[in-house]
């Protein structure tokens, strides 16, 4: 256990735990926008909000990182683990504008699972930011996120299959093409959340 001999700013695990959340909204945000009947225009709306939300938090803790002397860890993983979770709420912004933009009123089967993914990842992220303090009880979150990365990854390739299978005309194809490849990269950036958290644990223990 280190010994600190000069106060540090811990606000820090606060705004990470807010950004993370925010996280969570988004994600039931995409659950609600795939679903049948849903008002898309309205929820891309309120996920338009919440990733000015998400950029207020990534901005506050910039703001705090340039104004602190003593950071909790270093001060570029601080910077990494902010525009990371700040990726993830950017992604699905861009796939739930993409849906309204592009008037998709039907979605493949596999969405679902693609989407399930995310909110899964996004509940674990929101989990595990508190535990920033302590750094105890973090490597089952980041093994897990990297499974769901693997299970979105499958899901993908499926999605990507049946698009290419002739079912859909080619306009259809290229327009939900976007946005999976938006929930795909999502996906990805859930997992350099986690990465960068092991960094931060491995650093700190």
């Amino acid at each position: 256990m280190r010994l600190r001999l000069t106060p540090r700013e811990d606000s820090f695990y606060d705004m990470f735990a807010d950004s993370a959340n925010n996280l969570v909204t988004g994600a039931r945000l995409l659950v609600e926008l795939i679903s049948d009947g849903a008002d898309r225009p309205a929820i891309a709306e309120k996920m338009r909000a919440c990733e000015h939300a998400g950029d207020e938090c990534t901005h506050a803790i910039m703001r705090r990182l340039n104004e602190t002397f003593i950071t909790p860890f270093d001060r570029e993983d601080i910077y990494r683990l902010a525009s990371t979770i700040d990726d993830v709420m950017d992604e699905m912004e861009e796939a739930a504008d993409l849906v309204v933009l592009y008037k998709i009123e039907e979605f493949p089967k596999g969405i679902v699972h693609m989407v399930e993914v995310l909110e899964r990842a996004a509940e674990l992220t929101a989990e595990a930011m508190p535990r920033l303090r302590s750094m105890k009880e973090l490597n089952e979150y980041w093994i897990e996120i990297n499974r769901l990365e693997n299970q979105g990854d499958q899901v993908y390739r499926k999605l990507l299959a049946h698009l290419f299978s002739g079912e859909y005309d080619t306009l259809t194809v290229l327009k939900m093409k976007q946005v999976i490849d938006r929930l795909e990269e999502a996906a990805d950036a859930f997992e350099h959340v986690a990465n960068t958290v092991e960094t931060i644990a491995v650093k700190e223990s």
